[in-house]
């Protein structure tokens, strides 16, 4: 097992000690005694909730652990089943150099042991029905006055009936066994397979055509930039895929200012057709090419010539809108871009023209990278973990954004169970850790699978909150809901914090799209 993997410093009490935490907790040295014995949690049917099981030793060890979970047993003698539960054993990583400062009120924790990768308690062999233990997870021992910490996902099934269960956590160790009891509450309404947000996260070579991993990233509510057309029909029915990238590059390079030839138009086309005609597709043709003016009539001319080969084919082009590429070309009055993907300060500094393309019918995205402003969410390891939430969620929703991008998601170094990652930037004395990466390499715990970490979980968890809102618009709720996205997250310079209020404004809309659901079934709907 690589080092990293306890907390340190958890009180010495007379006994060990087992408690739930929230998933918004992240809990590092020196490590709280107390936490809840009871756990109630509410979710939508198709949807993943989370927590977090605290296990830490007293003054003697305790051997041999390892984290169980029951079925969930609810109305009229139905159930969840147990295999719906994923439990993972946290590992904590180390940051050596923090994130800059910038000040602000969202500002990075600093160096220190981070609890982030995931690896699960067991592992699901062929044909789902059957686990195994993953040796590097457990059954595992904790020190005298140190502490471990479980990760549990509840995916609640899309034939779950509405109403209340109850299960059970067992802990068991060489002091004994320990049932900590969970009831979980069904609402009646559904979240959709296909996410209504979507995004585009990017993996490198080979991991970009692993389709594991890609499966990943799907089932955390988050699109690969890229998948085969061999599958893409698959994952879009089945793994909810609601958009992917054609593999065409400008290679813009924001630093000489330069791009790629246009590619022709037959070539464009029969990329696009290998895909299933009601999947949307685009080509990410530039990046970070605000700052290049001279490149505006490339990216013109590959916006007519994708437009042209295939009119449902979409430009994605990391800048915030200008008017010079307001129109492709083509006499469409289409622009030349049809997803702008802005960062935080270009948003804000562009918000005319932010509102100019939206009123066109052009798709306005976000990005988070490195740490370029005091104010909005950063994507670091060293910041708090709403920042990860709150962003594909309700901020999101707050700024009219339908799409989510991140240039890289397994941006491993040498060592990453160990140290992590610090991307730099040449002539830049600036460390960000953590960034490009949110999926470690199974290799290290004995798995040829990658894994996820808590920040992939976070992130995964805005997307739903984000649906919470869709359903409500579509139900006619929507300005209800946007007042209430707007009390948690009105913009870029101001969002909550306070883990406690985002949930309660999840549960606030939840508790409203099940009254509206109920009332469907009332009415004979």
């Amino acid at each position: 097992m690589p080092e990293g993997a306890h907390l340190a410093h958890f009180c010495a009490t007379e006994t060990w000690k087992v408690s739930f935490v929230s998933s918004l907790t992240r809990i590092t040295p020196p490590v709280p005694c107390l936490g809840l014995t009871k756990l109630q949690l509410t979710a939508a049917r198709g949807e993943y909730v989370s927590f977090q099981i605290l296990v830490g030793a007293g003054v003697s060890p305790v051997d041999n652990v390892d984290v169980y979970s029951s079925d969930f047993f609810g109305p009229a003698g139905l159930s969840i089943n147990r295999r719906n539960v994923t439990l993972y054993r946290e590992h904590a990583v180390h940051v050596e150099k923090g994130s800059p400062d910038l000040g602000g009120d969202n500002r990075p924790l600093g160096p220190g042991w981070y609890p982030d990768a995931l690896i699960p308690l067991r592992e699901t062999l062929a044909g789902g029905h059957t686990s195994q233990r993953v040796a590097a997870a457990a059954p595992f021992s904790i020190h005298p006055a140190t502490a471990e910490i479980i990760w549990a996902d509840v995916f609640v099934p899309r034939d779950a009936a509405p109403g209340d269960y109850t299960g059970t956590i067992s802990i068991t160790g060489s002091p004994g066994m320990i049932d900590l009891p969970v009831r979980l509450s069904v609402w009646r309404f559904m979240l959709p397979v296909k996410p209504s947000l979507q995004s585009s996260f990017g993996l490198h070579t080979p991991n970009d055509r692993d389709l594991t991993t890609q499966l990943l990233l799907l089932r955390h509510k988050l699109m690969p930039l890229f998948v085969s057309a061999e599958v893409a029909g698959r994952l879009s029915l089945e793994e909810g895929l609601n958009t992917t990238g054609i593999r065409l590059f400008g290679r813009a390079n924001s630093r000489s200012c330069t791009m790629g030839p246009v590619p022709n138009e037959a070539v464009i086309a029969s990329m696009s057709r290998l895909f299933p005609v009601d999947l949307p597709r685009y080509v990410y043709s530039a990046d970070e090419v605000g700052a290049c003016p001279g490149l505006f009539e490339a990216i013109r001319s590959w916006g007519k010539s994708i437009h042209t080969a295939d009119p449902a084919l979409k430009n994605l082009v990391t800048m915030a809108p200008v008017p010079a590429l307001l129109d492709d070309g083509t006499g469409s009055g289409r622009s030349a871009v049809d997803i702008w993907v802005a960062l935080p300060p270009d948003y804000t500094s562009h918000q005319a023209q932010i509102d100019q393309v939206l009123r066109k019918g052009d798709q306005v995205w976000s990005y988070t990278a490195l740490v370029q402003d005091s104010y909005s969410p950063k994507w670091e390891i060293d910041f708090r973990p709403i920042n990860f939430r709150i962003l594909p969620g309700f901020l999101s929703q707050s700024m009219r954004l339908t799409g989510l991008l991140y240039w890289r998601v397994d941006n491993w170094n040498a060592a990453p169970w160990n140290t992590v990652p610090a991307y730099t930037i040449p002539s830049s004395s600036n460390a960000y850790p953590g960034e490009g990466m949110l999926v470690y390499p199974g290799k290290a715990v004995g798995l040829s699978s990658t894994l996820p970490s808590m920040r992939l979980k976070w992130i995964r968890d805005g997307v739903q909150d984000y649906e919470y809102i869709c359903l409500l618009k579509q139900r006619g709720r929507g300005e209800w809901a946007m007042r209430l996205s707007k009390r948690v997250a009105p913009d870029w310079h101001q969002w909550t914090k306070d883990p406690i209020a985002l949930e309660a404004a999840r549960v606030e809309l939840g508790s409203e799209l099940n009254r509206l659901a109920a009332s469907d079934t009332e009415d004979g709907r």
